[in-house]
């Protein structure tokens, strides 16, 4: 099994020093840097955008994960390409045709990820599991940080990873929502590769160690 990636979520950072966040994550073990983009409609939060994500692209050493919480995601798919996406992620629930979103997001040259909302069974994936890069499994109610684990997440990821198993896919599992020290370990014994952590690093009083230690709990 290869290493777990700790992607620390910018929408926990400091806006009005983004550039020291930015070097946190740069210079932590951190593997990705994970956007969440909303747009106020899809969920009942509104994030940041292109301009955004375009300053964190100049400074940002290591791969943008960008996760759109957002209606008809498929009309921005070119402006991700542009911003620097390594990996962009469209909601399971707003995109009503996933296959073709899916082979029009890898023909940008980007990972395709697919987000499900914590009522969304894994089995919906089951048609497009050998298409998708990334399934992002929220683990909170979309929309807003800090919020608490849902403990049902650890048997979705157990059954996504059966699901991945059967076809034969090589489909990453990302966690997103109430990741810390407390279910990390747990989280990828269930076969989770990825988790994003945001409040519980930038909230903490050394983020660069949080994310340190993290990543060697994921690894014992």
């Amino acid at each position: 099994m290869s290493q777990p990636i700790i992607a620390p979520s910018i929408l926990a950072a400091d806006f009005a020093n983004l550039k020291k966040d930015i070097d946190v994550v740069n210079n932590s073990e951190a593997g990705w840097f994970h956007l969440d983009v909303m747009d106020g409609v899809f969920v009942p939060n509104i994030s940041f955008g292109m301009p955004v994500i375009e300053a964190i692209s100049r400074h940002a050493k290591k791969p943008l994960d960008v996760h759109l919480m957002i209606v008809q995601p498929e009309r921005y798919i070119k402006d991700f390409a542009l911003l620097g996406t390594n990996t962009l992620t469209v909601h399971y629930e707003a995109s009503t045709h996933l296959h073709r979103t899916l082979q029009a997001i890898k023909a940008e040259g980007m990972q395709a990820g697919v987000a499900l909302n914590p009522h969304t069974n894994v089995s919906v994936l089951k048609d497009t599991i050998k298409d998708i890069d990334l399934v992002c499994m929220m683990s909170v109610n979309p929309g807003f940080g800090g919020q608490s684990f849902i403990e049902n997440t650890y048997e979705k990821v157990q059954e996504l990873k059966q699901l991945i198993s059967e076809k034969g896919a090589s489909t990453k599992i990302e966690i997103d929502g109430g990741v810390t020290n407390k279910n990390a370990k747990q989280l990828v014994n269930a076969g989770a590769d990825v988790l994003v952590a945001g409040s519980y690093v930038f909230g903490s009083e050394n983020p660069i160690d949080t994310i340190e230690n993290l990543a060697a709990l994921t690894q014992q």
